[in-house]
């Protein structure tokens, strides 16, 4: 059996995938953004060892799931699945002054990577739409650009395959993958998302758990638990560095070696 946390996972792909794992006999954690979310998330899936409840969408809300998450004990497995999707109609600014989209979406994840106790897998989701989001490395947050929702979304989701990369190659002992779920038809992806739903969260899960081969690989990227090339661009070092250094500075809290 293995303890595993999903971020985001109150209700869609993250509580699909609580739910899987749950009745494979695993103990799952999941994360809510307030006490009404959470207790949604308990009637979903009572048999969850606990909802951590804050809003990732400021840094002291992610420090403080982070605190919760350690206060349960070492996790075997986190899977980062919070994240907002990409109709945000302008650059909606957080109460630390970030873009709220690459709050959620990018500094979450790194946040809570950095500061929650070494698990031996880490999760990462990111989009089909990664490819074509290839971002501006000195304007992460939109401050001089035209906002474009679509393009700050796919931009957050390259930079969450880069960030699992970036984490693959300087924690060689954990394996840290990133996946795309598809575009389904969930209240992020909407109604008339092509993608398979039933197939959405079970990569996922699978990578937090399994025991073959290509589930136990790190630095991969995955879609419908088969490997498919991200954008090369998310392999480059420099790109890596450049993200966990700025994420390090709006955060205040180095990568840990």
């Amino acid at each position: 059996m293995a303890r595993i946390l999903i971020t985001g996972s109150a209700d869609g792909l993250g509580l699909m995938a609580g739910q899987h794992l749950a009745r494979s006999g695993h103990e799952v954690v999941l994360h809510a953004r307030s006490d009404a979310r959470g207790e949604a998330a308990r009637r979903a899936l009572p048999e969850a060892a606990g909802v951590l409840i804050d809003d990732v969408v400021t840094i002291a809300g992610m420090r403080a799931v982070a605190a919760q998450a350690n206060a349960t004990g070492r996790f075997d497995a986190v899977i980062h699945n919070v994240g907002i999707g990409y109709r945000e109609p302008r650059r909606i600014p957080t109460a630390d002054g970030l873009s709220h989209l690459f709050a959620i979406n990018v500094l979450a994840p790194y946040l809570l990577t950095a500061l929650i106790e070494r698990p031996d897998r880490l999760v990462y989701l990111s989009s089909g739409m990664h490819p074509g989001g290839r971002p501006d490395m000195d304007d992460l947050q939109w401050e001089r650009r035209r906002w474009n929702g679509s393009q700050a979304y796919a931009e957050s989701k390259f930079l969450d395959v880069a960030l699992a990369f970036g984490v693959a190659r300087r924690w060689p002992d954990v394996r840290a993958n990133a996946l795309e779920p598809g575009w389904v038809p969930t209240r992020m992806g909407g109604p008339g998302a092509p993608d398979d739903l039933a197939q959405a969260h079970l990569t996922q899960a699978w990578l937090a758990v399994a025991d073959e081969p290509l589930a136990r690989s790190t630095g991969r990227y995955f879609y419908h638990r088969a490997l498919r090339e991200p954008d090369p661009l998310t392999r480059d070092e420099a790109c890596q560095d450049a993200l966990l250094d700025a994420c390090a500075r709006l955060t205040g809290v180095p990568f840990p070696p």
